[in-house]
């Protein structure tokens, strides 16, 4: 039995579907007042059940932050750590609803500690409600948190001048304020800028108007909230499908499954596969609910192909003659999202949507000054930079500019030792230059030169302190393969640096790049048939890592000279150490700059309990020298 009852619940769910949705972020510094205005937002519009009033009131007596009146921040900051220190931590998203328009709201944290956190809530924002204390005027956290929306994409800033009733309602303060604020983000890509002056605490020009700013005579947040024009992106008519999962469940069927981004398909199309170009038809479109024979963005499904061709998770499946950027080098924004400093020559791990790949930042153009804009000269990346940069991946992926397409062009890269996040990333465009570089094929190669030698060619990478013996153990070495008429060569650190380093010093992106170089010296001379011998302190995992990534496996063989610090200062031959106690040699491995440990090497030589010739011996049979392939 229809009741009049569920007829007006339909006909409420009827409506809800109807409308569109608009996301967006409330950011700013803290104690912004950011959770006061989302929960009275939710209060005035009617969104918070009487039974959340009543327990509302009895945290707030309990909390006793605004004395016997509710602090309707409590609605939003649902940590213990968060009410117990006043401040947002987490994203905190909460939902709500005029009669003209549904809203999704992501409270974000002010504290600089937390921009990372700021930054998720943005990537997918149509919306910032920016606040500034109307006391404090605009803060850095302020312009760092504008600069962040506008590189994430978001399309319209609503300035919310909060707490005007600490200073008298003065229009004088709102116009100042206004004025600057609207100074600073005229160079960023925003849309449209609204700057309304509120009391979030009393309510005022939140829903309703305020009789304490009648010299104002604009919009209040919900009237500007309500017909702000919900962004949404130029799609291609153009199938685009990024393959999150290539579907084996038995020898009977190969299908590829993701969502579509763009455009449509049918059974019988042509598609192509990205970054390959391999063409095959649509034989079946498989969902959940059974076979199609058509469907379109941004429907879940799984394809079957007529041929059996390559395909791998990351991979785009494309109309025929769609034409998307492929490339293996681009430029990008980054927001820097890790207290471990980036450099350029880095490797990381780079994911941009189902694809992950191999990645390093080869420049830092310029970082920027959120005071004012500026671009900075640097050689790294400290917490929360804002940069500009260029990456190049190990293979060409398939991407779209972050402009057309936010799910598309974003990307993260995660450090490769211990995979954490360390940045986010919107790609701008690519590096056509890349294209103009093609690797050329030789007739003689790697397995014809070691044929030739009849010995097998790596590189033996020594490394440890200054002292531990690294360059006598590869004098050593050299002399032992010389004996057996192995064809080797040294590369010692500091030899290298009086020529083909001598532009480098001893910061850390200088270490890097020092290590970058080397690496791609010994790959050169193991292609050319020879054993190379690196004696190097290179005292950083990541780097180290990113010497045998250059390399095909088994090709590198790590080998930890382990001399603990007192007796390779003991030894101090170059007196090195001295210089470094008294000051003299700043960033000094193991006094002014960490060693760190390799974890897992090929290798590991305790020289408190080895002589040198066990060392070299142990090397030796390291090598497996008559291994020629």
């Amino acid at each position: 039995m229809v009741t009049n009852s569920s007829r007006k619940v339909k006909k409420y769910l009827d409506q809800q579907l109807l409308m569109d949705t608009l996301r967006f972020i409330t950011c700013g510094s803290v104690d912004d007042g950011k959770s006061t205005l989302i929960g009275r937002l939710l209060f005035e519009t009617g969104s918070v059940f009487d039974d959340q009033v009543e327990s509302l009131r009895n945290d707030s007596i309990k909390m006793g932050t605004q004395g016997s009146d509710i602090d309707y921040a409590l609605l939003v900051d649902g940590l213990s750590a968060e009410r117990e220190q006043g401040i947002t931590i987490d994203v905190a998203y909460r939902f709500f609803s005029t009669p003209k328009r549904r809203f999704i709201v992501a409270d974000t944290p002010g504290h600089e500690q937390y921009t990372r956190n700021m930054a998720t809530g943005a990537s997918t924002a149509d919306a910032a409600l920016i606040l500034i204390d109307a006391q404090k005027g605009i803060s850095s956290q302020t312009k760092r948190h504008s600069i962040i929306c506008s590189y994430l994409g978001v399309k319209h800033a609503v300035v919310i001048l909060n707490k005007m009733d600490l200073v008298d309602y003065g229009e004088t303060e709102f116009k100042k304020i206004s004025k600057e604020y609207s100074e600073f983000i005229r160079p960023l890509n925003f849309q449209t800028a609204v700057t309304i002056p509120v009391s979030a605490l009393n309510g005022e020009n939140l829903v309703t108007r305020s009789e304490n700013m009648s010299w104002y005579k604009g919009p209040t947040i919900i009237e500007l909230l309500d017909n702000i024009e919900v962004h949404t992106e130029k799609k291609s008519d153009q199938f685009r499908m990024p393959v999150q999962w290539v579907n084996r469940p038995n020898s009977d069927f190969r299908g590829f499954s993701g969502i579509i981004e763009s455009g449509s398909v049918s059974i019988g199309d042509a598609v192509k596969v990205a970054p390959s170009n391999e063409v095959a038809l649509i034989k079946e479109i498989v969902t959940l609910n059974g076979n199609l024979d058509f469907a379109r963005s941004p429907s879940a499904i799984t394809v079957t192909l007529d041929k059996e061709i390559d395909v791998s998770r990351g991979d785009w499946l494309v109309s025929e003659t769609a034409n998307p950027n492929v490339t293996d080098q681009f430029e990008a924004d980054l927001v820097w999202m890790s207290r471990d400093k980036g450099f350029s020559g880095r490797r990381y791990w780079l994911k941009i949507g189902t694809l992950q790949v191999s990645a390093q930042i080869t420049a830092i153009k310029h970082k920027v000054n959120v005071e004012n804009l500026d671009k900075i000269t640097t050689d790294s990346l400290g917490l929360n930079d804002l940069a500009v940069v260029t990456v190049k991946t190990d293979r060409k992926i398939p991407f779209e500019n972050y402009t057309a397409s936010r799910r598309l062009g974003a990307f993260i890269l995660i450090d490769r030792t211990d995979y954490q996040t360390v940045s986010a990333g919107m790609i701008k465009h690519a590096l056509r230059r890349a294209s103009n570089v093609i690797e050329q094929k030789h007739d003689i190669d790697k397995n014809a030169r070691r044929s030739l030698n009849q010995h097998t060619s790596k590189v033996v990478w020594l490394t440890g302190l200054s002292g531990s013996g690294k360059s006598t153990i590869a004098n050593s070495l050299e002399r032992e393969l010389y004996a057996r008429g192995v064809r080797s060569y040294i590369l010692d650190g500091d030899n290298i640096r009086g020529g083909l380093n001598n532009d480098l010093g001893f910061t850390e992106a200088d270490r890097i790049e020092n290590v970058r170089r080397v690496a791609e010296v010994s790959k050169l001379m193991v292609d050319a048939g020879l054993i190379v011998i690196a004696a190097l302190i290179s005292p950083f995992k990541n780097d180290r890592q990113l010497a045998r990534d250059v390399f095909e496996e088994g090709e590198f063989l790590e080998v930890f000279v382990d001399t603990p610090l007192h007796i390779a200062e003991k030894r101090d031959v170059k007196g090195l150490y001295k210089k470094a106690r008294r000051g003299d040699i700043p960033n000094f491995t193991g006094i002014g700059s960490r060693y760190e440990t390799p974890e897992n090497p090929n290798l590991h030589l305790d020289t408190t309990k080895m002589t040198l010739q066990q060392e070299v011996e142990e090397i030796v049979k390291l090598l497996d020298l008559d291994a020629i392939q």
